[in-house]
């Protein structure tokens, strides 16, 4: 089964476009319904900022349809990035040594803080895990996160820390893709169980992005459109949806067509994920491609 969808369905700048909600859905919950009236299956960006509140993953889980999923982006202290202490639940932050606590970015690298960590975002997705509606984690490494043996066994922590609910990584440096590296990598994430993102973005001479490559490591295949807006992808300072402010053309959409049937073929379901979300791109593109991929309408 293959099911498309986008990468967020509250990006401000999709709701003030007018170009998808109705002037009527003007609250969370009408939106919600809405978004989930035309699509299966959405990301959650906003669980990467912070450690999400349980009523919200309650909400998220009533107002959707039966077999509607979401997959949640992973808080960026289990990734490796920086956060913002004030993100965390108190309990967890009074952990923190008082003199980071006001800092902007800390970085938590103490293994059982990471651990208490991860039990808190766990628990604040039980009420999707009850209602069959989690779909995967997805673990977005930074552009720094290099191949290394050794992070290998980093990727292993962090399925660990989600206790058996399925995982997901995207790599965003090209040393994981390496024409002489990618099979290792893939035997590796499909003997661990777990699945490996095949995202587009915009490409460079050197190994700053990844490249295109196809796969399913297991039964979930998962393609991620970031956009190749190659002006803006490296740009500091900027809006973050100026980034992926790309539409695809009809004729870049159909070239992708054939890759993500073909691997669809190793995998049980299929995720197809806009995340060029700036304005309706993402909207306009996620349906163009589920009439290309004859994926049912809801």
């Amino acid at each position: 089964m293959i099911s498309v969808g986008l990468c967020s369905w509250t990006e401000k700048t999709l709701i003030e476009s007018g170009e998808f909600y109705p002037k009527e859905a003007r609250t969370s919950e009408a939106r919600l319904r809405y978004y989930a009236s035309h699509f299966s299956t959405v990301e959650v960006d906003s669980t990467y900022y912070a450690i999400p509140d349980i009523k919200n993953a309650s909400l998220w889980a009533e107002r959707t349809p039966d077999g509607f999923v979401f997959h949640i982006k992973a808080y960026g202290a289990l990734t490796g990035h920086g956060i913002d202490p004030k993100t965390l639940p108190p309990g967890i932050r009074a952990a923190i040594p008082a003199a980071d606590r006001d800092r902007k970015h800390v970085y938590i690298r103490e293994r059982s803080l990471l651990r208490t960590v991860a039990q808190s975002f766990r628990e604040a997705l039980d009420p999707l895990v009850k209602k069959e509606k989690l779909g995967l984690l997805l673990f977005q490494f930074p552009p720094w996160f290099q191949f290394k043996p050794s992070r290998l066994d980093y990727i292993l922590n962090c399925r660990d820390l989600m206790a058996g609910l399925p995982v997901a990584v995207e790599f965003r440096h090209g040393s994981w893709l390496r024409s002489d590296r990618a099979k290792e990598v893939f035997d590796f994430l499909e003997k661990n169980q777990i699945t490996y993102v095949t995202a587009d973005e915009p490409q460079f001479s050197d190994l700053s992005t990844i490249p295109f490559v196809p796969q399913a490591t297991g039964d979930v295949a998962y393609f991620r459109f970031h956009g190749r807006n190659r002006e803006n992808w490296m740009k500091k300072g900027i809006e973050t949806s100026l980034r992926f402010a790309y539409q695809y053309s009809e004729d870049e959409l159909k070239t992708f067509v054939s890759p993500i049937l073909s691997v669809s073929k190793n995998a049980k379901s299929t995720f197809v994920m806009f995340n060029n979300c700036h304005l309706g791109f993402a909207v306009k593109n996620a349906f163009v491609m589920k009439e290309l991929l004859g994926a049912p309408s809801q």
